[in-house]
């Protein structure tokens, strides 16, 4: 029962009513739930016991780079504002300790499918620093001949010689960061960065042999309108990326400081955002763009694309990819792994990542040994964010439950979604339907055993 994912209707009255803050779902459970007593043994022990039942998962590899020359202020990632390469070249010792320390405690096989350097800034380090890093990395790893090798990338620090290094180095796909090609609202985020800067990159990129090169945007962001967003979109349809990525700016000056230096006044009404991201979507699938889920596009021949429509499309902490078994070694401050039925997360201090690799322990803050209830409602929410469709015979199969008894307060909560066309219920297949591909994430929201249990518990105070 394969879909059509060229199809995708935008409903803003049903975006309007069924649109709710909630997670990203790049895990499930979602980061906010792991726990401090999964501790660096706990972590260190499923390392040592990743070839149970004689199967030796490959490995995906993330690094985190925190470290960033200015500050975008809209940003909410994990980093360091900085220009002390000082700094830079301490973090890349430590990094080099805890590659040693995982790689020592790892079963089985050491071979690499996919690698990914992220921040921050990866683009920071200079070049004998990115060498030295990817040095310490093939002393523990082999990278396999075939494999994702991927980068996030600052146009306004990088040039063709650059480009031409991280080629050398092995990397053969890249992200480039754009947000918006409005001088106003680059001007309004601290993140002026010129068309010219962005062009030579990605033509450099080409030159050099990278199989894949995404863009990203974010709609919402302070003096954004539509009329500024269609001239942005001109230029990135010309760039012809393989992949663009539009993300939704979350105001949340609370959470994130950079953002209270952006003045609300200026940001877009909740309307101007919802034609925004109208006019975006008609403007990429007019252009041969395939919407892949959630806010991801790419061209029908690339790897995410394809992988979709193979069915073998998954969600990982880096968003959407194509490598489903893996399992995911994540390096760095505030790095998430996934090994076997566990998460892992890294302190999110220099300091506290220092001191734990200093003391010869794995840096690791908190994590979450899933329950067979996790893992069974992990393989729903991954397939009805990948596939839009979910197969209730194979999730009884693989899980041995009955689906329909197990998931009936789910399948009621459901019905409003079905009743207003978001998605179709069947005896053997729940379908999400072309109007309710924008609101997967509200769909996977249902599922979420963790959120349900915050709503009885909301429910019953407000009930005392």
């Amino acid at each position: 029962m394969l879909s059509n994912f060229q199809e995708l209707i935008f409903d803003p009255q049903l975006i309007r009513r069924f649109d709710v803050n909630g997670p990203r779902y790049t895990s499930y459970p979602t980061a906010d739930r792991f726990v401090e007593a999964f501790d660096a043994e706990a972590y260190r022990s499923w390392l040592g016991r990743r070839t149970i039942g004689g199967i030796s998962r490959p490995l995906s590899l993330y690094v985190h780079i925190p470290f960033c020359n200015t500050i975008c202020y809209y940003c909410g990632c994990n980093k360091i504002i900085t220009k002390d390469h000082g700094r830079s070249a301490k973090y890349i010792k430590y990094l080099g300790r805890e590659l040693a320390m995982q790689a020592e405690a790892l079963d089985g096989s050491h071979d690499v499918i996919q690698l990914h350097w992220g921040g921050g800034t990866p683009t920071f380090l200079s070049d004998d620093e990115m060498r030295r890093l990817m040095d310490l990395i093939n002393t523990h790893f082999r990278l396999l001949p075939n494999g994702e090798y991927s980068i996030e990338v600052d146009p306004r620090k990088v040039d063709r010689e650059n480009v031409k290094l991280l080629a050398d180095l092995g990397f053969n796909r890249m992200s480039v960061g754009v947000q918006d090609f409005e001088h106003s609202v680059q001007v309004a985020v601290n993140r002026v960065q010129t068309l010219d800067e962005t062009r030579a990159v990605i033509e450099a990129a080409r030159e050099f042999g990278f199989k894949s090169v995404s863009v990203d945007l974010i709609y919402g962001l302070p003096k954004q309108n539509v009329i500024g967003f269609n001239h942005t979109l001109d230029e990135v349809i010309k760039l012809s990326p393989d992949r663009l990525s539009v993300y939704n700016y979350a105001h949340l000056p609370g959470h994130f400081k950079p953002q209270r230096r952006i003045s609300e006044a200026e940001l877009p009404s909740a309307d101007a955002k919802l034609q925004i991201l109208q006019m975006a979507i008609r403007r990429l699938t007019d252009a041969g763009y395939v919407f892949i889920g959630m806010d991801h596009f790419a061209k029908p021949e690339d790897e995410l694309a394809v992988a979709q429509r193979q069915g073998r499309l998954h969600r990982n902490f880096q968003g959407y990819s194509t490598h489903a078994e893996a399992d995911l070694l994540a390096f760095g401050v505030s790095s998430i792994s996934k090994v076997g039925p566990t998460y892992g997360q890294n302190f999110r201090t220099l300091d506290e990542y220092y001191d734990s690799l200093d003391r010869g322990i794995l840096p690791v803050m908190r994590g979450l040994e899933l329950t067979a209830d996790d893992l069974l409602r992990r393989s729903i929410i991954q397939a009805l964010m990948c596939h839009f469709e979910l197969s209730l015979e194979s999730i009884e199969i693989a899980h041995l439950i009955d689906f329909k008894s197990y998931f009936a307060s789910e399948l009621a909560d459901l019905k409003a979604m079905e009743e207003a066309g978001l998605l179709q219920i069947e005896d053997r297949w729940i379908s999400v339907l072309p109007k309710g591909r924008m609101l997967v994430r509200a769909i996977a929201m249902v599922f979420d055993r963790y959120l349900r249990a915050d709503r009885e518990r909301a429910r019953y105070s407000k009930v005392i």
